[in-house]
């Protein structure tokens, strides 16, 4: 889960890559479903989709809550 204050598509992209790596630095998770998540407070236009259009969980920060702000028929990519 990568968290931000101003999530940008690079932050995803970071992400994304942090997680295509992640079991060779976790190795006990290795055969496991890993998810992926991002959660923010405030984005640039396009990050919150392509965010859920590489399968990650988007997050949105609401007052004192928070929200998964994906669409209704979102599948979640399986990392690992």
């Amino acid at each position: 889960m990568e968290v931000k204050s101003m999530l940008r598509p690079e932050d995803v992209n970071h992400l994304l890559g942090k997680l295509a790596r992640f079991t060779v630095y976790v190795p006990e998770y290795k055969g496991r479903t890993i998810y992926g998540a991002v959660a923010y407070l405030k984005a640039s236009e396009t990050a919150p989709l392509h965010a859920e259009r590489q399968g990650l969980f988007v997050i949105r920060a609401t007052g004192n809550s928070a929200s998964i702000a994906n669409a209704k028929q979102f599948h979640p990519q399986a990392f690992g």
